[in-house]
């Protein structure tokens, strides 16, 4: 069975050290506490060196928000994966809201730069794919989003895609309060996601790797699509910034318990 795994992705809020500090000590031990799954708080850059200090007695993970592919160099304003090694266990790469912003870092090459190189530096990446309103209601979801999964991947092992997590998170459902059934979720993760590697890494592999929901998830919401036998867990936004957020997460692990 796939572990299942929760993951707070804080955006841009929660910025300054005091009331980060402050937030986790709220949700540090009642969500410690809780067995059976994966925890993992994604703060902004400024303060992950603090919330990494502040979790550290707890079996709590962090992960950063995003990175860049060089370890190095005269990229002013970037951060790397070698900053990030021994500061946090995961990394959220190609976001939605990052490549809706375009650019060269957030192409699909640079993705798959991306993930190659934070598996060199021992980093878990969280790699996100997903469509947007207009390729869904054009019945194209399946084509864009296999199609990211192969980029993303392109070039590496095996062994080193059974390592990553990935979140798929419809575009049009992020932020907007209309979430994706449940069902279509796990549908799309089953015949995109998991077929795709399947097809690059073998029927092992696509069994292997977990696969987060993300898109106006909430406490609420949550037990549906845990309950799916193909979701793993899900990228959480700004229910995550709730003190209820603890509740997600526990009724995930009991939905997740449940099949």
């Amino acid at each position: 069975m796939r572990r299942p795994i929760l993951a707070a992705n804080w955006k841009m809020n929660l910025g300054r050290a005091d009331e980060a500090l402050e937030f986790v000590r709220r949700i540090r031990f009642p969500l410690s506490e809780i067995e059976g799954a994966d925890r993992v708080v994604c703060p902004p850059f400024t303060v992950l060196a603090a919330v990494a200090e502040g979790l550290a007695p707890t079996p709590i993970a962090v992960g950063a928000q995003n990175m860049h592919f060089e370890d190095k160099g005269a990229h002013t304003g970037e951060i790397s994966a070698a900053m990030l090694a021994g500061l946090c266990r995961y990394v959220i790469l190609g976001h939605s809201e990052r490549r809706a912003a375009g650019g060269a870092l957030e192409t699909d090459a640079a993705i798959q730069r991306k993930v190659k190189t934070a598996l060199a530096r021992d980093l878990t990446p969280i790699v996100c794919v997903g469509e947007n309103l207009a390729q869904m209601e054009a019945g194209e979801t399946h084509a864009w989003v296999s199609g990211q999964i192969t980029s993303a991947f392109e070039g590496l092992s095996a062994v080193q895609v059974a390592r990553c997590v990935i979140a798929y998170e419809p575009i049009w459902a992020i932020g907007t309060g209309r979430a994706a059934t449940p069902v279509d979720a796990n549908r799309v993760i089953a015949l995109s996601i998991r077929a795709s590697l399947a097809e690059g890494f073998g029927e092992e592999v696509a069994q292997a790797v977990r696969v987060q929901y993300g898109g106006s998830v909430t406490v609420d919401n949550i037990a549906d699509f845990m309950a799916m036998p193909d979701i793993d867990g899900a990228l959480v936004g700004g229910a995550s910034l709730k003190p209820d957020y603890v509740d997600l997460v526990r009724r995930a692990v009991e939905a997740a318990g449940s099949h």
